[in-house]
């Protein structure tokens, strides 16, 4: 019997607590880099709608509307003739912080709306969002390219940075 290969409890009760320690340490950067991602891809869906809205106005001649709503965490394009909407909400956890240029106080307007005209300058616009964790993407109009840009928000995001 004592020739017998195999662990014993306490071998096995000591792999447990090590692996357990493991996960207990790597659990909050797993977590961190998962918010940052969720915010990232969120930035960049958000990016990209407003990109396609301009698109649209270019090629069709036509005007969009841009809905930004705070409070439902949504952002949409519609073509206020009809047949045309593209929306797009944020996950949860996620959260419209300020739509720029502020025309009230902060953190009390719900819903924006920006009008994209053919054959006229784009509006200053800024997007902030936010996560649970405080990172924040700005997502603006880049008034040289007229492109849709994602960057990270400095502290406070004042009226210049979406001039």
């Amino acid at each position: 019997m004592r020739g017998e290969r195999g662990l014993t409890l306490l071998e096995t009760l000591i792999v447990l607590v090590v692996v357990s320690l493991l996960v207990g340490l790597a659990y909050p950067g797993i977590g961190a880099g998962l918010d940052s991602l969720r915010l990232r891809s969120a930035a960049d869906g958000a990016a990209g709608l407003i990109a396609q809205a301009m698109t649209r106005v270019e090629r069709r001649q036509a005007p969009l509307e841009l809905i930004v709503d705070r409070a439902a965490g949504t952002l949409q394009a519609v073509d206020p003739a009809g047949g045309f909407v593209r929306q797009m909400r944020l996950e949860p956890g996620l959260r419209i912080v300020e739509i720029l240029p502020p025309i009230a106080a902060p953190g009390e307007e719900t819903v924006r709306s920006f009008l994209l005209a053919p054959g006229e300058p784009y509006p200053a616009l800024g997007i902030v969002i936010g996560n649970p964790r405080g990172q924040q993407r700005l997502v603006r109009i880049d008034p040289l390219t007229a492109a849709a840009v994602v960057e990270t928000a400095p502290a406070r995001v004042s009226e210049e940075g979406t001039r």
